[in-house]
């Protein structure tokens, strides 16, 4: 029986006589002292004259230094609330400001040296709204090139945004001490401590504290988890930003900081005003129906026999396809555009075929043409590589499928010829739209040139994902950088078929509520079970790992089918009856209760940019419990799902915030917030409550 636990809700002076000369000696002698403390009297005066002007001379600096609720000092500055009580706070690491040189002109304090030399330093308040106080921060040396770093205190609040990670929590665990690293996207399926493919430059604090690091900046991230702060620096030296071009490579570190009247409120207003916003809403059914992949049931080794087989088990089974995804491998060499007629001898037929039974297709992309590829030589003729630094050689670059050049997006000329190969198989084989693999600058050589010179690397992120726009209906994207006005799905990155956090299972939430934060709501949560590869698969109860565990499995088809899409791989009839029966009912579950509240919030992620997939504290703002919970989430406001994460149980603890609530099961509760400690959830199950007005 599971149980229901309430939460529990600073010397006189002497008259001379005008006596005769006889006194004279007498009086003289005996009036020294009085002169001594005549002359001690004077020095008191002036040194309280003194005192008292210096004293009000740092009641003026004091006050100087003062922005509304900002107070700074030459080591940092901090921000307080109305209530007085400090909710943010930034540390100068590399160098202290010179107070003398600070001046403050209306709503701009400025500051023209540092201990180092000459700079350019101002803090400039922002009242935008009675609720919203902005302060813009720049420090921008002018004589050293060294690095600007500054110091982000937790201020014992919860952070949430940054980047996807391989091990993600929710809120930000930052472990261990961590020199600041280019913040770039980077593959982190390969590269498990880098920064992920999908990532912005914004953070946001359960102290309705928000913070936006400006584009210009060449922009490093680290971290310390002894001092319990974020590290930005700015720097050139060692890095592969580049400063624009004509100008001395002169870090400037730069961001805005905002303060509102709570969590959810300073997070709308940030997205409003900071992050482009989708244009139209993609596929409904994509939204509505499964994707189904060949790449985790047969990675390379797909053939036309293959895909035909797979299309017919899923009517076989009773299933329903949005489309299906034929993955990597169906070319002959990667850099081509055409089937392999080794492995598809009868492309047209295959298409004509699937399309007969009611199935559109999407083809999987990538940016690589590798060395052996019939078009390598074409695209070196034509200049369509990413180059070495000299600008005269195509770069060499070693991906997971081999080493070949990498397109260069910010050429038209080779933007012009990738977008034709894809339209021209498109049209060929009636395709769908792609799949568009990779994009993360981590492929990028160390060194390396441009049709366009980058001076953030991650631009090149962003001009990829625009290569997705004539196919957004059902496009799919692994990376995003500003490019949430890509009206594509953004999915997740691979994910192992583990329990963990470690691109596991219990990994799903955190990430897709972090990339909702950083403004990406079209989320696809990658294939059911993860991918099935060899050595990070969780072994099944016969102790192999050639499927994913069948429990691991069914855990995640019922927290998928509340994501935004499905996307199946490995099929729940590679089981048994049971996990068909039970994949049919959520999937149906998916299109009838999901998909319907998905698509009307996907409607106004176009004005508003607020999540689909919510945070709890989005309706629970001063909620302590809902800003750490990591393994439950809302749809919308009124939806709230916690799914079972751990192997072998059938019960978990649900947190319902205040409100009133009523159960998948039929159950009421209004006594909230509390938790529902072991609440029982079957294995064919998911639990879900909606928040009853």
């Amino acid at each position: 029986m599971y149980q229901i636990v309430p939460v529990a809700p600073g010397e006189q002076q002497m008259a001379g006589g005008a006596g005769g000369s006889p006194m004279k000696k007498k009086l003289s002698r005996e009036g020294r002292p009085l002169v001594a403390a005549g002359i001690l009297g004077c020095v008191l005066v002036v040194a309280a004259v003194v005192a008292w002007c210096y004293y009000s001379a740092s009641l003026r600096k004091a006050q100087l230094l003062k922005a509304e609720l900002l107070e700074l000092d030459k080591d940092g500055f901090v921000i307080h609330n109305q209530a007085g009580a400090v909710i943010f706070s930034m540390n100068f690491r590399s160098g202290t400001l010179d107070l003398d040189s600070c001046s403050k002109e209306r709503n701009i304090l400025s500051c023209s040296r540092s201990g180092s030399g000459k700079l350019n330093f101002f803090i400039q308040t922002v009242r935008l709204k009675d609720t919203v106080m902005c302060y813009r921060v720049r420090w921008e040396e002018l004589q050293s090139k060294r690095l600007v770093e500054h110091a982000m205190a937790y201020n014992d609040s919860h952070w949430y945004g940054g980047a996807e990670t391989a091990t993600q929590h929710w809120p930000i665990r930052m472990q261990g001490e961590e020199e600041p690293q280019p913040f770039i996207t980077s593959d982190v399926y390969s590269n498990r401590n880098a920064f992920g493919g999908i990532l912005e430059r914004y953070w946001l604090s359960s102290n309705a504290t928000a913070i936006k690091i400006n584009d210009s900046v060449p922009f490093h991230l680290g971290w310390s988890e002894k001092d319990r702060t974020l590290r930005f620096q700015a720097r050139y030296e060692d890095s592969p930003f580049r400063p624009p071009e004509g100008q001395q490579a002169l870090p400037e570190l730069s961001y805005r900081v905002c303060v509102g009247s709570d969590v959810t409120s300073i997070h709308k207003y940030m997205v409003r005003r900071y992050f482009p916003k989708p244009i139209k809403v993609p596929s409904p059914e994509v939204f509505k129906q499964p994707v189904w992949s060949t790449w985790a049931l047969h990675k390379t080794a797909v053939t036309q026999e293959k895909l035909l087989r797979y299309a017919s088990d899923i009517t076989k089974y009773g299933f329903t396809c949005s489309h299906l995804e034929l993955d990597d491998r169906y070319t002959a060499d990667y850099g081509e555009f055409d089937f392999d007629p080794q492995k598809f001898p009868n492309a047209s037929g295959m298409f004509d075929k699937l399309r007969e039974d009611g199935f559109q297709v999407s083809l999987w992309t990538h940016p690589f043409i590798n060395y052996d590829s019939i078009n390598f030589g074409v695209a070196v003729e034509k200049g369509l590589f990413v180059r070495e630094p000299s600008g005269e050689l195509p770069a060499l670059v070693r991906w997971w499928n081999g080493i070949g050049g990498i397109l260069d997006f910010t050429n038209p000329e080779a933007r012009e010829w990738y977008s034709s190969h894809l339209r021209m198989i498109k049209t060929r084989y009636d395709v769908t739209s792609f799949k568009f693999d990779a994009g993360e600058t981590s492929y990028l050589p160390r060194q390396f040139s441009t049709h366009v010179p980058l001076s953030d690397p991650s631009t090149f992120t962003r001009r990829y994902t625009e290569m997705a726009i004539p196919f957004s209906e059902r496009a799919e994207l692994r990376v995003g950088y500003q490019s949430q006005d890509i009206s594509c799905f953004f999915r997740i990155i691979d994910r192992d078929s583990v329990w963990g956090y470690e691109l596991g299972l219990k990994s799903i939430i955190p990430t897709v509520l972090t990339i909702s934060i950083l403004g990406y709501q079209f989320v696809l949560p990658d294939m059911i079970g993860g991918n099935a590869y060899p050595n990070r698969t969780a072994a099944g109860l016969d102790g192999k790992n050639v499927l994913p565990d069948r429990e691991l499995y069914i855990r995640w088809l019922e927290l998928s089918a509340f994501m935004p899409a499905m996307q199946f791989s490995i099929p729940p009839w590679a089981y048994d009856n049971e996990v068909v029966q039970i994949a049919l009912k959520f999937t149906g579950l998916h299109e009838t209760l999901v998909a319907p509240r998905v698509l009307e919030l996907a409607g106004k992620v176009l004005d508003t940019g607020d999540p689909i997939i919510r945070p709890l504290w989005w309706i629970a703002k001063d909620d302590e419990a809902a800003y750490k919970i990591d393994s439950q989430f809302l749809i919308g406001d009124d939806l709230m799902v916690a799914p079972v994460l751990e192997p072998g149980k059938q019960e978990r603890d649900i947190y319902l915030p205040a409100g009133r609530w009523r159960s998948y099961k039929g159950e009421h509760f209004d006594k909230g917030p509390m938790y529902l400690t072991d609440y029982p959830v079957d294995l064919d199950e998911i639990a879900f409550f909606t928040w009853v007005h």
